[in-house]
């Protein structure tokens, strides 16, 4: 038998993690319009049942909340019924905050955009009576790591949730300053990705510092490219940003 996911919202997230989730999954949404509903189902590709908030029956079911944490309070009312699990994606939102919906078992999951291709690295922490089977959901998207506190999610957060976006910058501009030295744009794009296709596996055993060892040969290229980043303190900028991000979602809550 199927089972079925309730997404609260119709957003990028909720589109991302039902992505994800619909080969296995049969998927409801929950939201304002049936018009935004249908714009949704058009951009996943696959049928959905559409509820909108008026008539809203959570009773037994998976829940993904994915409404904007600023939303929660009017949304929470409109929810008829007890979740048996609810699982939220909401940025700064605690577990305590999360029981203005009714549910039987909660759980705070922070994915990333890369739940669309089943590559997220996703944080959970919540009721350990669900851990596996919170495990077992969200690694159908990808990895998964079970934390011990809210404080350690929140970082999270500021790491892997936020993550892609510091990773876009920094692909960006080693794609500007090939084609700033007189590389094609779409060569270099071309070459960016197949960077980060091979970094990304290299990654999963050898750790960054050896890595990094492994391709800087003594007065080369490597070495004068990495002096310039320590320069211009990109190892200090991504520090404050991972510092930047885990205040905001403290902010959040």
């Amino acid at each position: 038998m199927t089972k079925s996911i309730t997404f609260i919202g119709n957003g990028k997230m909720a589109l991302a993690l039902a992505k994800g989730l619909c080969e296995n999954h049969a998927i409801e949404v929950i939201g304002r319009t049936v018009s935004a509903i249908e714009h949704f189902e058009t951009l996943l590709g696959t049928p959905v049942k559409k509820t909108l908030y008026s008539s809203a029956d959570i009773t037994n079911k998976t829940v993904i909340v994915c409404v904007k944490p600023a939303n929660l309070s009017e949304v929470a009312p409109l929810l008829k019924g007890t979740a048996d699990s609810l699982y939220s994606v909401l940025a700064g939102t605690t577990l305590e905050s999360l029981k203005s919906i009714k549910a039987s078992h909660y759980c705070r999951a922070m994915p990333n955009l890369a739940a669309e291709v089943g590559s997220s690295m996703t944080s959970l922490v919540g009721d350990t009576a669900i851990q596996p089977t919170a495990i077992a959901l969200f690694s159908s998207i990808g990895s998964v790591l079970w934390l011990n506190s809210e404080k350690e999610l929140d970082i999270a957060t500021a790491l892997a949730g936020s993550g892609p976006a510091y990773l876009a910058l920094i692909a960006e501009a080693l794609c500007d300053g090939a084609v700033r030295e007189g590389l094609k744009r779409d060569d270099a794009m071309t070459l960016m990705r197949g960077l980060f296709e091979g970094f990304g596996k290299l990654i999963q055993t050898i750790h960054p510092a050896l890595l990094k060892d492994n391709v800087m040969s003594p007065g080369g290229t490597t070495a004068a490219g990495y002096g310039a980043l320590e320069k211009g303190k990109v190892r200090e900028g991504c520090m404050e940003a991972i510092q930047a991000a885990h205040k905001r979602a403290k902010e959040l809550k």
